[in-house]
């Protein structure tokens, strides 16, 4: 026994040293952070600098303030990555930035940034594999396995292979994929299951690419301590962007492809007839509808028909032979009303071109809004028009947009012209090197890359600018055309240069691209969260605040109920906070809002242990024990109570962190280390400080008179009254009913609904249906709008262009957004806290994951149970609770929706409170069951039937339940109300579910065992 509480106490001291070690580097990060800002103040508060500033921001303050906080940011960067590099600056070991690795890092909710999930593209690997097959079966499974993914969860390539398979159920699929899987060992007469094992293992290797070109290119940008993650088992990487505020930017950084290409292009001279043949069909196919009334082309409704007459087709055949002797003249017509008809004869392309050819020379065909750049694309893209226009012509816009004389953005229509091998004439593959560079000739100095080839693109691009003198080459990236220059002379040597009108930011960010290289597929970000710095300060103060609140709460609670026990609890307490901050250290975990929420809810489960142990020696000590023994056995007769309780708890947090992200994740790990930390600090920590307080003779008291016999020799009638209960319980579940159907259903948060959520601050109270009514004009549908927290702060949720995942939709949604409020909020300034964007295919993951998780946990409750009580009735009976505890969650959700001033949503931190709930449930109810096969099995005399003995059980629970109840739920008020309204949706649900739980456990699950053991004869 000895060596056993040395081994303990031998461990113990080196946890605490371990502990120590991990969490003094941040500690030694904090202080040079300090040095780094103070160096930062004071290069500020220099004369020429402040002077600078002031005359940069031309009087604007908020304009100054940003240029101050950029200078900050620069400078404290210098400071701490440049001047420090290298240097050990702890232990004579550590160089910051390995200080900076080591501390515990606070999440994106604690200090601002961005957090994005990207999804790389599966169907367009699968297509690249099948060496884009144009074979109707493959074309037509991959449009269904494409469709199919909106109304599944099932992967891409299960869906493609399992269409195929329905389209063609004989074929192989090595006869579509081996000549690119040859690296693979697939060949033509592989099998299907090889086949589909080569084809994830290249999706998968996708993947991997894809994130080391993120890596690079963030690593260019100059993150600092990015967090870039392959979610394992999926096509998704996971990036975190601490102290990010430019969302566009970095969202166009990400996503882009940088796919470089070097096209031929077509004059406009060369192509001018046929664009106006294809003016002229259009007016035919589209079938123009005149209204009388009216005169403004715009006005015309298009009626999809044929050309009727043969007189008509015969018209379209010449137009599209016609050859214009003016390039101007066919840029005119097209831009203008074609006045060789009928008077207002509508015209197709023309009502869109807002700019003609202002030279009748190079690629420029007309220029287009830039919000009707897919009409008119669709326009040319008709078979009809196809089929007049050239085989090789291709249409691309400029990547820029300029502006009208009105101020609307516009771009060109770009004339490419495919070489023999039906796509560029080259590839930007053989670019080695892109720099940015100044061009003098321009007159001021603007910005360009230039660029330079390997020994083969050298060669090329010689021959190409030979073959196109005169001409111009169209420089393309990603589908954009960036520039378009006339080619004077044959270009040797492999230099070349992009030129558009570049900002030196713009610049930089494509030099960037071009020397990371390209995606292996298209990336889309269908998950982003945005966290302004404010919104972090506010998050960390409401962290620590909770925090303190709930601690000295349990510890002054502890020590008021438990006399000097209680004050061994709270030292065995705050060692325990001090390993659950250290193993997170240690283990490089990153601590959000909810993880302290886990954190602070750990505090209150851990005393737990110790109110079991102490109930347990107050027992002992009332059965005539010396205090010696009453320790040995308060501890021996709760140990079984305490690995139960804690143990079912400990497998819903790992059912939580398996299937949780992001913040529910880190609620999770704190919840598992937390368990794990404090079974060890009420066990082993508080048993060796009593043995040596023993050992010193010490008087150790375990209640004050006034706590001495609180609850104690009650006899409430729990079994005999369930009816009463299961009454109750069916009466606000009914409620609960009512409400869901008179207000349509839950709320869904934007994780199960998909769509952008967005926490908007003004500076004065707002009336909230004036900014709904306002949003519905903008975002083309009614968001849901509510307040969070006060009449100054709302939440916003919108459906709008929720289906596209694209950095355009993006703009376009904020740019709505902020009209309808500026329209709404009038003069009143208003700030975006906060965003977060859910693509449809996240949205149907985290809805089927939350069901699984339940299902999962409850069916893991019922065999845990059934395997330690070894009766299939305390198994159903705590079951039975669990469902119970969820049903009154979500009644009392549906019934307080819209009543409370903060929104009721159900997201995946309704999720990982319901899974609390379900967790401290059963903790309560394992208890109890505990009790009552201790009791049952004949350890306590003089008791009657089952039913008496089931009541007398429960009775004696009580202290113990309520206890730990009152604990929790401070705890929990705690955090309710000095959280924050991130989680506050969240400390509601457990709120509630900690008294339901709490009920449950006595009046719902032991009742439920008793009605489900027939002949009321429970057995032990």
């Amino acid at each position: 026994m000895q060596n056993i509480k040395g081994a303990i106490r031998i461990f113990a001291i080196l946890m605490a040293l371990s502990c120590a070690f991990y969490l003094s580097f941040t500690f030694v990060t904090r202080n040079w952070e300090k040095k780094a800002a103070q160096y930062a103040e004071n290069y500020i508060a220099q004369q020429n600098i402040a002077d600078w500033i002031k005359n940069k921001a031309s009087g604007d303050a908020s304009r100054e303030g940003i240029i101050r906080d950029s200078i900050m940011a620069e400078r404290m960067h210098f400071f701490l990555y440049d001047s420090l590099a290298g240097d050990k600056v702890y232990l004579k070991l550590y160089t910051y930035e390995d200080c900076k690795d080591k501390e515990l890092s606070l999440g994106l909710d604690l200090q601002g940034g961005m957090n994005v999930t990207m999804e790389v593209s599966t169907p367009d690997i699968v297509l690249a594999l099948a060496n884009y097959s144009e074979a109707p079966d493959f074309r037509q499974a991959m449009e269904k396995a494409v469709a199919a993914q909106q109304s599944t969860t099932d992967d891409f390539i299960t869906l493609f292979i399992r269409e195929y398979k329905k389209i063609s159920p004989t074929a192989r699929l090595s006869s579509l994929f081996a000549g690119q899987l040859k690296e693979q060992n697939i060949t033509y007469n592989s099998s299907d299951e090889q086949v589909e094992a080569a084809l994830r293992q290249e999706a998968d290797d996708a993947v991997e690419r894809a994130k080391m070109v993120i890596e690079t290119r963030i690593n260019e940008f100059g993150v600092a301590q990015p967090n870039i993650q392959h979610l394992k088992s999926t096509n998704r990487i996971m990036v975190e962007l601490p102290g990010v505020k430019d969302e566009e930017r970095v969202s166009k950084l990400l996503q882009s492809s940088a796919t470089l290409e070097f096209w031929q292009t077509y004059e406009i001279a060369e192509i001018g007839g046929a664009i106006d043949a294809a003016n002229e069909r259009l007016k035919v196919v589209l079938g123009y509808k005149k209204d009388t009334a009216l005169v403004d082309s715009t006005k015309y409704a298009p009626v999809y028909v044929d050309a009727k007459t043969k007189e008509d087709s015969t018209k379209i055949e010449a137009a599209a032979k016609l050859k214009l002797d003016s390039a101007i003249r066919v840029a005119d017509s097209i831009a203008k009303a074609d006045t060789t008809g009928k008077a207002n004869e509508p015209n197709p392309i023309g009502q869109y071109a807002v700019a003609g050819n202002p030279t009748g020379k190079g690629p420029m065909v007309i220029g287009v809004l830039t919000k009707d750049t897919a009409t008119v694309m669709g326009m040319f893209r008709r078979p009809e028009v196809v089929s007049i226009l050239p085989q090789d012509l291709r249409f691309a816009w400029t990547a820029k947009p300029e502006v009208t004389d009105k101020g609307a953005p516009f771009v060109w229509m770009i004339a490419l012209k495919e070489d023999r091998r039906g796509g560029p004439v080259l590839d930007g593959d053989v670019v080695t090197d892109a720099r940015k560079s100044y061009n003098q000739m321009s007159g001021n100095a603007s910005p360009e890359i230039s660029m330079s080839m390997n020994a083969q693109g050298s060669k090329d691009w010689a021959r190409i600018t030979k073959e196109n003198i005169g001409k111009s080459i169209a420089i393309v990236l990603d589908n954009n055309v960036y520039s378009y220059p006339t080619v004077n002379g044959e270009i040797t040597g492999g230099q070349s240069s992009i030129s558009g009108n570049f900002t030196n930011k713009e610049a930089d960010d494509m030099v960037k691209l071009l020397n990371t290289g390209k995606l292996p597929a298209k990336c889309v970000i269908v998950e982003k969260t945005i966290v302004g710095p404010e919104l972090g300060d506010e998050a960390v103060a409401a962290g620590l605040m909770s925090f303190i609140v709930a601690l000295v709460v349990v510890l002054l609670y502890m020590a008021f109920y438990y006399s000097k026990a209680g004050l061994v609890a709270d030292v065995a307490l705050l060692v325990n906070v001090f390993f659950i901050l250290g193993i997170l250290s240690s283990l490089g975990a990153i601590l959000t809002l909810p993880g302290i929420a886990g954190v602070v809810l750990t505090i209150a489960l851990s005393v737990d242990a110790n109110i079991l142990i102490f109930e347990r020696v107050r027992e002992e000590l009332r059965d005539g024990k010396n205090i010696a023994n009453a320790v040995a056995d308060g501890y021996k007769h709760a140990m079984s109570s305490i690995l139960d309780s804690n143990l079912s708890t400990l497998i819903l947090g790992i059912i939580l962190y398996a299937f949780g992200t992001g913040p529910v994740q880190g609620f999770a790990t704190t919840l598992i280390i937390g368990i794990l930390s404090s079974m060890f600090c009420a066990i082993f920590i508080t048993r060796l400080i009593f043995d040596w307080m023993l050992k010193k003779e010490q008087n150790i008291a375990f209640s004050v008179k006034a706590t001495e016999n609180v609850l104690r020799n009650k006899n409430f009638k729990f079994v005999e009254k369930r009816k009463i209960f299961y009454a109750i319980s069916g009466i606000i579940i009914a409620l609960g009913v009512v409400f869901y159907v008179k207000n349509g259903g839950f709320t869904l948060g934007v994780d199960f609904s998909g769509g952008r959520t967005y926490t908007v601050r003004f500076d004065q109270a707002v009336d909230r249906e004036a900014v709904r009514s306002a949003l519905e004009k903008t975002l083309e549908g009614a968001p849901v709008v509510k307040t969070a927290g006060s009449a100054e702060q709302l939440k916003i949720t919108t459906n709008f262009k929720s289906s596209e995942v694209t950095a355009q939709a993006d703009s376009l949604v904020n740019a709505k957004l902020n009209e309808g409020l500026k329209a709404a909020a009038g003069n009143t300034p208003y700030k975006i806290m906060s965003s977060v964007k859910v693509g449809p295919s996240i949205a149907n993951e985290v809805i089927g994951k939350s069901f699984v998780v339940v299902i999962i946990s409850c069916v893991l409750m019922f065999l845990y149970i059934l395997f330690r009580f070894r009766k299939w009735q305390f198994g159903m009976g705590a079951v039975a609770a669990l469902v119970h505890d969820v049903l009154i969650v979500f009644s009392f959700y549906a019934i307080f929706d819209g009543i409370l001033p903060f929104p009721l949503e159900l997201d995946q931190h309704f999720v990982a409170a319901i899974l609390t709930v379900m967790g401290y449930s059963m903790t309560d109810t394992v208890v109890v069951f505990d009790r009552i096969r201790e009791f049952l099995a004949g350890k306590k005399d003089g008791v009657g039937d089952n039913t008496g003995t089931i009541n007398y059980a429960l009775n004696s629970t009580l202290s113990r339940t309520i206890n730990t109840s009152m604990i929790t739920f401070f705890v929990l008020l705690a955090i309710f109300i000095f959280g924050g309204e991130t989680i506050r949706g969240f400390s509601f649900a457990l709120l509630i579910g900690i008294v339901i739980g709490t009920y449950s456990s006595l009046c719902i699950a032991t009742p439920i065992v008793v009605d489900f053991d027939k002949g009321n004869k429970a057995t032990a």
